[in-house]
């Protein structure tokens, strides 16, 4: 999984985030995946998730598109730097208008530097679980990201 752009709007970032056809595109395809995000960031479970299941995101994170879970974990990285937790996101796709693998996740914010700081840990929070390695500091990013809103309040 790759971010290949980002946009800021006035209400949200977009993000398109490709998966290339060697990597997983759904969270079932590795046995533990959803284990281990939720391990990782319990306060996933806190997640409320609008789909036609009516399943809350940690049961849904047993079989949903990795970008979803992407989606989710920039939403609880903004959490754990002070945004609230009523902000919402979205990951929609279609294969036919922006090829196989394309994927357009949406993340509203409350501080659009938090946000952005918050896509790029999350980008590697995503490397540590699709592909393991060192396991990113979760409170130091969380630091980073207050430190980037206290910025932006003083200036």
């Amino acid at each position: 999984m790759h971010v290949q752009a980002i946009t800021v709007c006035p209400d949200r970032v977009d993000v398109v985030v490709g998966v290339s056809e060697s990597e997983l595109l759904r969270t079932t395809q590795s046995h533990d995946l959803n284990e281990r995000a939720l391990g990782l960031l319990p306060g996933l479970r806190l997640h409320d998730c609008d789909n036609t299941s009516g399943l809350s995101f940690a049961e849904e994170l047993t079989d949903t598109e990795v970008p979803h879970l992407f989606e989710h974990v920039v939403m609880e990285l903004m959490a754990k730097a002070g945004s609230p937790r009523s902000l919402k996101g979205e990951t929609q796709w279609d294969f036919r208008r922006d090829g196989r693998g394309i994927f357009r996740v949406s993340v509203e914010y409350d501080d659009d530097l938090v946000c952005l700081g918050a896509i790029k840990a999350a980008d590697r929070v995503m490397d540590y679980l699709l592909e393991g390695g060192v396991c990113p500091d979760l409170g130091a990013e969380a630091l980073k990201l207050n430190v980037l809103r206290e910025h932006a309040r003083a200036s």
